[in-house]
């Protein structure tokens, strides 16, 4: 058995990386549940599902608007879920847990066009060696495979941003070379369709042909993506508000509008995060690596490279912005240090060093892989909301008790089965706030309010079925506070964290991941209860 891995290590090294991707992706797809940060459950799941059930979580459809005005998401993406979650309630299949399996299963097959690609275009400018390394570091990176089987546009960008540079590398090789660069062209539209920050890297990619007095083909090329464009923005944008690009013209004015509202301003954020996360001191090499590439290898070095300035001086940062690049660094990177390496007298000279630095390397990655490759994020709001989905007929509302904070935490109805309002119990954000009857609105299903009294004129059956009470700190006082005005308030169960999100809470208490404990509020006692009290009210 022994021999026969390695006769397919050596004779089909593309065959074998795929292969071992390919595992690691499937242990990510069972137990790399939950997600990871807002934007890719809200923005895509939530909205999707709720297309198809008829209703409009994110409130982004003109119909479902009083004002209509385009909310500057594309609907590219999300559509395909549209599709895909259509697909499913055709065949009946309406288990939450089962349809998100799915749909990491697809997205685990899509990253392997990276892994793939990214080892072809590293045997094409380099050779074997370095190919195989790239290959495997794109299959087992510590964080790639667990990203890959999310709803991250910064990652599912990726494959089409690697197979057009791809396309472009290899057109002259073939005998309809035009049609090889219109089609590069369209490929990374698609990209841009799902991520519109990746125009970034595709007017790089044009400027490295015009350097190269490729005029021509700079042009087809182009005529490529405008073509992909059109039909994925300007059709749909038409479509559905009237106008063309409507979705993309507002996300351009929103960004440069909160340019300085989201993230951190840290100017050596992204070096740190790219440095970080290829594990130093081989993170130091490969980036090296990556920018003493630049003249060789221009077609993949300055897109990237214009990426990567243009998030670095940009006031707007957040982590996940600059995953996008992650292995075209890692390409050009593993390329240019193997040809320095070649070079350099110290390196030569000292072989078990640089094997020392490397063996670190893997040990430390296959550490982090093992834990977040089988990590489920966001498990106490998910499994509370499918806790939730056994009531799936017994309540119309629920209450996130959050009053330790000014934001509730939110929690995806998706996993319940059933779009309900949540009503955010949050404390004043300021001294405005005074009215009791000060509410919030967050689309149709979001509502934050600041007192219980909100709920007095509620008929019975209007009333919040459950209370989520969010984390531990004060949580006795919370409970008696709830039970006075819902007097046959009930404990139902206590959904904890993962082991992994306990970290991260550990390591940032900004990382909300929190013990949710569910109550039932049993609301046809808080009437029996009111008209009690009036009844006796009217014999003093």
């Amino acid at each position: 058995m022994r021999n026969y891995f390695e006769q397919l290590w050596k004779n089909r090294p593309l065959l074998s990386i795929v292969i071992i991707a390919l595992i690691i992706r499937l242990v990510a797809v069972v137990f790399a549940q939950g997600y990871g940060m807002h934007d890719d459950h809200f923005l895509v799941i939530e909205a999707s599902q709720s297309w198809v059930d008829g209703t409009d979580y994110n409130n982004w459809l003109p119909q479902n608007q009083v004002n209509p005005k385009p909310e500057g998401h594309s609907f590219f993406y999300v559509g395909i879920h549209y599709l895909i979650f259509l697909f499913f309630k055709s065949l009946g299949i309406s288990d939450p847990v089962f349809k998100m399996y799915i749909v990491r299963f697809l997205h685990a097959i899509l990253s392997l066009v990276v892994v793939a690609y990214g080892y072809k275009i590293t045997l094409k400018l380099s050779n074997i060696v370095v190919a195989r390394q790239v290959g495997l570091v794109l299959a087992l990176l510590w964080f790639i495979p667990n990203m890959s089987v999310r709803n991250l546009v910064e990652m599912v960008c990726i494959p089409f941003l690697i197979l057009g540079t791809w396309q472009v590398l290899t057109a002259d090789e073939h005998k309809h070379k035009w049609w090889q660069y219109f089609l590069a062209g369209l490929v990374v539209g698609v990209a841009f369709s799902i991520r519109f920050q990746t125009i970034l890297f595709i007017g790089g990619m044009g400027l490295a042909m015009l350097f190269a007095f490729r005029w021509r083909e700079t042009i087809i090329f182009g005529l490529g993506v405008l073509c992909c464009i059109f039909l994925f923005q300007g059709l749909v944008d038409m479509f559905i508000w009237h106008r063309p690009f409507a979705e993309l013209t507002e996300y351009i004015h929103f960004n440069i509008a909160n340019k300085d509202y989201f993230g951190t301003k840290n100017p050596f954020m992204y070096f740190e995060i790219v440095l970080g996360l290829i594990i130093p001191p081989v993170g130091v090499f490969i980036f090296f690596g990556f920018l003493r590439s630049w003249k060789k290898y221009l077609l993949i070095f300055l897109p990237t490279a214009i990426f990567f300035a243009f998030h670095t001086f940009f006031p707007n940062k957040q982590e996940r912005f600059i995953l996008t690049i992650i292995p075209f660094i890692i390409i050009l990177g593993f390329i240019g240090w193997s040809e320095f390496v070649e070079k350099s007298r110290f390196w030569q000279g000292h072989p078990r060093l640089l094997k020392g630095c490397f063996t670190f390397f893997w040990v430390i990655n296959f550490v982090l892989l093992a834990v977040i490759t089988t990590s489920y994020s966001k498990r106490s709001r998910v499994e509370s909301m499918v806790y939730l989905s056994k009531f799936n007929n017994d309540y119309k509302s629920l209450i996130i008790e959050d009053t330790n904070k000014e934001n509730a935490a939110i929690f995806p109805s998706f996993y319940a089965g059933k779009w309900m309002i949540s009503y955010g119990l949050c404390k004043q954000k300021n001294k405005e706030l005074i009215s009791p009857d000060s509410v919030r609105s967050e689309g149709s299903y979001r509502k934050e309010i600041y007192s219980l009294n909100f709920f007095d004129h509620f008929d019975t059956h209007d009333l919040p079925g459950f209370v989520l009470f969010v984390e531990d700190a004060n949580i006795t006082q919370r409970v008696v506070r709830m039970k006075a005005y819902f007097p046959g308030l009930e404990y139902e169960t206590t959904i904890e964290p993962s082991n992994m999100d306990k970290f991260l809470h550990w390591l940032n208490p900004n990382n909300k991941n929190f013990n949710v404990y569910i109550y039932k509020t049993n609301a046809n006692k808080l009437k029996l209860s009111q008209t009690l009290i009036r009844i006796n009210n009217s014999f003093v």
